[in-house]
């Protein structure tokens, strides 16, 4: 059965976002896509006028789901500080997953020619968890806004460090497997972060 409506333009979204980490946005053709979407141009211009309109969805897309994998901390733990290590941790274990961990090469690649897009994809990765961090760190913890959105940026910064760099430049393998919580422990050093947390935290309250 033809895919119509929204349910077609999810699937345009998700082939497009592959293409566009296999071959870079510049690379990527709006006729591929239409011909991997299995769909018409028309149709194709129909939901996006543009190939940058068609990125900006992807991100906007990206950023749901990614929001959606990651939760809040309140979800990883009842203790604030344990939710804090726990949901840095599921930071550091989603982006070893190759749909992340490329997207983020994808926006580098594309910074100096497309700035608001890799801004966009920044966002989509370091602004919802480090939002979504400070929020629980000043409710959780007492810390005044101010201070909670400082720790959260030095955690989240300490956190990935040095998993992301060693992502980005290929010196460790993207894994192509969905990341599963239940394997955050035996995936993440968790004792790390957790050091990490109960030093960055005090120091700041």
């Amino acid at each position: 059965m033809a895919r119509r409506g929204e349910a077609l333009r999810e699937h345009i979204l998700d082939t497009a976002k592959v293409a566009f980490l296999e071959t870079g946005f510049e690379r990527t053709s709006m006729d591929a896509i239409a011909l991997r979407a299995a769909t018409s141009k028309r149709s194709l211009y129909a939901h996006f006028p543009t190939k940058d309109a068609l990125f900006l969805a992807v991100v906007a897309r990206t950023r749901a789901l990614f929001a959606e994998r990651m939760g809040t901390p309140a979800d990883y733990a009842d203790e604030p500080m344990e939710a804090a290590v726990r949901y840095c941790g599921r930071f550091v274990q989603m982006l070893r997953w190759s749909s992340v961990g490329k997207m983020a090469r994808l926006g580098i690649a594309e910074a100096d020619r497309l700035p608001d897009l890799a801004a966009g994809i920044f966002d989509v990765l370091f602004g919802v968890t480090t939002n979504n961090l400070a929020a629980h760190l000043e409710s959780g913890t007492g810390l005044a806004t101010d201070k909670a959105e400082a720790v959260a940026n030095q955690l989240i910064g300490l956190a990935v460090h040095p998993v992301l760099p060693r992502l980005l430049f290929g010196v460790d393998p993207l894994t192509d497997e969905a990341p599963d919580r239940a394997r955050l422990a035996s995936d993440v050093d968790l004792d790390r972060i957790r050091r990490l947390v109960h030093l960055s935290v005090p120091a700041a309250t």
